[in-house]
């Protein structure tokens, strides 16, 4: 079966950039991988952005100005690129995709802590 995964979290310094992968696996399989949200503890998952099948892309107001969604469409992989980050910013952070079964698929999720 495929699944999503997300790569690349950990430890951010405050002012710091993120970045994000996520692909599928096993690697090349067909999916549109389409977003990215967040969820802290005891709230609900909060919406990063999404790049749509033409390319475009929406970002959530926590985030926007400062975060930037690109893709290899080849591989498929997404990427999540958060700019001057912060401790509000500390999150598991999930990617989200649609598969050729038209079923919703999600990762597991990766931790991202900002913190000095």
């Amino acid at each position: 079966q495929v699944q999503l995964v997300e790569s690349g979290g950990g430890l951010v310094q405050p002012g710091g950039s993120l970045r994000l992968s996520c692909a599928t696996s096993p690697s090349n399989s067909q999916m549109y991988i389409r977003g990215w949200y967040r969820q802290t503890p005891g709230k609900q998952r909060e919406f990063i952005g999404n790049i749509t099948r033409s390319g475009f892309t929406n970002y959530g107001d926590s985030v926007k100005g400062r975060a930037f969604i690109s893709r290899d469409l080849g591989a498929p992989t997404i990427f999540l690129h958060i700019m001057n980050m912060q401790p509000e910013d500390t999150a598991v952070y999930y990617c989200n995709g649609l598969g050729t079964d038209e079923m919703e698929y999600w990762g597991k999720g990766i931790l991202v802590t900002v913190s000095s």
